[in-house]
């Protein structure tokens, strides 16, 4: 092997990356064999069950928690900045048209980068703080609009314009529906967007931070996030694992049903995670959550659920494999009314803040992320024919 670089400055790392530390946040972390994450000091669950969506997008942002009169300021502030320009809906009613199938988040990284010419969004590099945080406000309270507004013109609708007295959980499923919504299911969706702010440095957070360490735009950053945070792998499974339940349809079909996947080598959607070795706590809460609903879903979910952890204990002996986040996302979202191509979308709407607090944390570091990789083709260099 021939690395053109001092021997010293090379490290063998796992593949994946898996157990390196590439970074320090004052953010959170995940803990993943006590079942357990953090959003800075606090337990998320915590916040989660505890607190408002805007009191942890203010803590993500600030460092601290916001007193009520900063809190009433804060979301003043959100509200405001929620309204699409006008530039944006020509760019959105193609994007909601085109193709033969509909995908919300590809056009939220289209809206976006026209977003960043719109607003001139000047690089990262060049920014101020106070410019950077007014940015980062701008695109998270404006992307539950873009996506509400993909959701209702590709349906042949009018966008709804975000309620300038409705918080943003309430103000999600409002724009989707145009009816105001029950506080149960506000407040059910408002948990599971706390839960899912932030969550260690997965793919996408990863892949935001890389690109704001080269100094680019905060739209840039976002949409390389949103790209790889669509992966089934990722933030795309909410909907698949919804897609399971049908696809067992009835309780005696669920042992022949992940017996023969299994087989083929296939995947259970909502099944396993890359750091938990327990139970993942946000299944946990939004089971919870499922449970207050109740009802036949709830109850075929909760009977899969065990009978799957169950098989694959048997047929994946030692892997440990339990619900994650998107099992019980996919049946708390059905049960508020979100359509299911909206599941990934809602997903985003919460992790939008995440990433845009990692990119403001990258951005106060001056040093690109850039690691090398192993070549492993035919010796160079060869005789050119």
């Amino acid at each position: 092997m021939t690395i053109n670089a001092p021997l010293d400055e090379l490290i063998e790392v796992p593949a994946g990356l898996r157990h390196v530390i590439a970074a320090e946040t004052r953010l959170g972390d995940v803990r993943g064999n006590e079942g357990f994450y953090h959003y800075r000091q606090y337990s998320a669950i915590d916040l989660a069950q505890q607190r408002t969506f805007e009191d942890v997008w203010f803590l993500m942002l600030r460092g601290r928690l916001p007193d009520a009169r900063e809190l009433a300021e804060f979301t003043k502030t959100v509200a405001a900045l929620r309204v699409l320009p006008p530039d944006l809906l020509p760019v959105l009613t193609a994007a909601a048209r085109a193709g033969t199938r509909f995908r919300p988040m590809a056009g939220l990284r289209t809206a976006l980068s026209m977003l960043a010419e719109t607003l001139e969004l000047p690089p990262l590099w060049d920014a101020d703080p106070a410019t950077r945080e007014h940015d980062a406000l701008r695109c998270c309270a404006v992307t539950p609009t873009i996506l509400a507004a993909l959701h209702r013109l590709h349906q042949g609708l009018e966008p709804i314009a975000p309620h300038p007295n409705l918080p943003t959980a309430a103000n999600w499923l409002y724009m989707l529906s145009g009816e105001t919504p029950s506080p149960r299911a506000v407040r059910a969706v408002e948990r599971y967007l706390i839960a899912t702010i932030d969550h260690g440095f997965n793919p996408s957070t990863f892949t935001a931070r890389v690109v704001a360490s080269t100094g680019a735009d905060i739209a840039a950053a976002l949409i390389a996030a949103i790209g790889a945070f669509t992966g089934p792998l990722h933030g795309g499974a909410p909907d698949r694992a919804l897609d399971t339940l049908d696809e067992i349809g009835t309780p005696d079909r669920i042992d022949a049903w992940v017996r023969s996947t299994v087989a083929a080598g296939g995947r259970i959607m909502g099944f396993g995670h890359a750091v938990y070795r327990t139970d993942d706590p946000r299944s946990v809460m939004l089971r919870e959550i499922a449970t207050e609903f109740g009802g036949p879903l709830v109850d075929f979910a909760t009977t899969v659920e065990s009978r799957v952890v169950e098989l694959l204990a048997e047929l994946k002996p030692g892997r440990r494999l339990y619900p994650n986040v998107e099992f019980y996302a996919g049946v708390v979202m059905e049960l508020c009314g979100i359509p299911r191509p909206m599941f990934t979308p809602t997903f985003a709407v919460s992790r939008v803040i995440g990433w845009t607090a990692n990119i403001l944390e990258q951005a106060d570091s001056p040093r690109i992320i850039r690691p090398a990789a192993r070549y492993i083709g035919t010796p160079a260099p060869q005789p050119v024919p």
